[in-house]
């Protein structure tokens, strides 16, 4: 049989456990483009409908517009069901007299500012205003957010700041959150981290996280958690100008892209199910993030992860050089995991 993720795995050495298959709810913050408030509730309430239960925010996304709307979908529902992270870093204020709202990709966002403040007076605070916002009395997951080049403060106040947190049982796991592998694979070198989430990094189309960051997850026992498994789209749709790291891929990228998709279509699968799967064939790997911004959407999803995927698809793909030969894949061959 195929491998397929199931059940819920640990985060390190917590308590902590996420199921294989998360939703990311920057899309209900008005990413890109205005998503309505019962549009995020239903694509929250699609999204539960199909047994997903870790849901991921920030303050960064629409300035809390997703915190609260994930709160607000979430209301009445069975806390202990769901995991839920956030992340702290920017702490959101009121805009000052005559001051303009910067979305950063944001659209029709509530009147505020992003502040970088990692300090410990910053991160609790931070943390506080995003419990509000959510209407719990806890998240089990709080990640530092984009703090690469901010080693000295991290290494100060941010991250002691956390570990603080974990150790008064504030919060069950603590971690980064960013898409620089690079920077990722320092900060899990040289403090206890639980799990990070790793955007873009570990992709059918970028091995960087393979390289740098998921051999010292898997020496010091931090889990990952995966995002951007489409690399904000081409590998959703490698179209001639698809988006790859939020930019137009370059003519290589789309064609090395298009090749997957023709190998995968050889074997009756869709190119999004084979990128979904894929990150899955490393160990650490605990989980994976993917947006909704529809109930539409989030059923995809859902159906896509369950999609029966045979071994041969990934022998193929190596066979063709579209994937490295040292690449760790998703079969359910004996010592396909390492």
């Amino acid at each position: 049989m195929p491998y397929v993720p199931r059940g819920r795995r640990r985060l390190g050495r917590t308590g902590v456990t996420v199921p294989p298959l998360g939703l990311g709810c920057a899309p209900l913050g008005n990413l890109y483009r205005p998503v309505t408030e019962e549009r995020a509730r239903q694509t929250v309430r699609a999204a539960l409908d199909t047994g997903v239960r870790h849901f991921d925010t920030a303050p960064h996304y629409g300035l809390g517009l997703s915190e609260e709307r994930l709160g607000r979908a979430l209301a009445g529902r069975d806390r202990a069901s769901c995991v839920l992270s956030t992340k702290v870093g920017r702490r959101l204020r009121p805009l000052a007299p005559g001051e303009a709202v910067d979305g950063q990709g944001y659209t029709a966002t509530p009147a505020r500012a992003r502040v970088r403040d990692l300090t410990r007076d910053g991160i609790r605070r931070t943390l506080d205003a995003s419990l509000e916002r959510l209407g719990v009395p806890a998240v089990d997951i709080v990640y530092l957010h984009d703090v690469e080049g901010h080693e000295a403060e991290v290494y100060e106040t941010g991250f002691p700041a956390l570990a603080e947190l974990r150790a008064e049982g504030v919060v069950g796991a603590i971690g980064f959150g960013m898409n620089h592998s690079g920077a990722l694979a320092g900060y899990v070198a040289g403090l206890d981290v639980d799990v990070v989430l790793c955007a873009g990094r570990w992709t059918l189309l970028d091995r960087t996280a393979f390289d740098d960051l998921l051999p010292v997850c898997a020496r010091r026992g931090t889990s990952v958690v995966v995002g951007g498994v489409y690399n904000s789209g081409l590998l959703a749709d490698p179209s001639p100008g698809a988006p790859y790291d939020y930019v137009p891929a370059p003519d290589a990228l789309v064609e090395r892209a298009r090749r997957l998709a023709s190998v995968c279509a050889e074997f009756g699968v869709p190119l999004k199910a084979a990128a979904l799967r894929f990150p899955f064939g490393h160990p650490a790997v605990a989980g994976a993030l993917v947006g909704a911004a529809t109930p539409e959407e989030a059923r995809e999803n859902a159906e896509l992860f369950a999609y029966d995927i045979p071994d041969a698809l990934w022998t193929a793909l190596t066979g063709r050089g579209l994937l490295g030969t040292d690449l760790p894949l998703p079969t359910a061959a004996p010592g396909a995991h390492p």
